[in-house]
């Protein structure tokens, strides 16, 4: 398994563009690690504020069906979906990280829209920890930098890059 996280790639963000940001209560305290990194690095590459609005969902398997939702109204130009599913005794885990992923991928497809994937699947908290700020980074400020580079991406593909 790679521990390489890409390099971020900077691109130039339009003024009126807003993110929204999906996030589980489940394992709330890494769950709020990882928003709350999300959130600075949003604000540090100029995406604060007003800009950004957050829906708190119960779990990892709610975060699709608000993620969609989000997308539909039209107003954002990424949803960034945070969790963390961390492994325990009974294969509930699989079921509820797959679905998540699958989920999320599914929005992200349907909607044409930078659907990030920032949910950990750990196997245990200590993993989980160790990406929230950790040895292995911060997942909340990486899906932060990729929705702004994948933002870009997709005005320019699309024609809507203002140049």
């Amino acid at each position: 398994m790679s521990r390489q996280v890409p390099r971020f790639v900077a691109g130039r963000v339009a003024k009126d563009v807003r993110v929204g940001i999906v996030a589980a209560r489940f394992n709330a305290k890494v769950v709020d690690a990882l928003l709350e990194g999300c959130l600075k690095k949003l604000r540090k590459l100029g995406v604060g504020g007003k800009r950004v609005e957050v829906e708190r969902v119960p779990g990892a398997f709610e975060i699709p069906l608000v993620a969609k939702a989000m997308a539909r109204t039209k107003k954002f130009g990424a949803v960034i979906c945070l969790g963390a599913v961390i492994r325990g005794e009974t294969p509930h885990f699989d079921l509820v990280a797959g679905e998540c992923a699958r989920g999320v991928a599914e929005v992200s497809r349907e909607e044409m829209l930078p659907v990030i994937f920032g949910v950990l699947t750990t196997n245990n908290e200590e993993q989980a920890w160790d990406r929230c700020g950790g040895k292995h980074g911060h997942v909340g400020e990486q899906a932060a930098e990729a929705a702004v580079e994948m933002m870009g991406v997709m005005r320019r593909i699309l024609g809507n890059d203002e140049r």
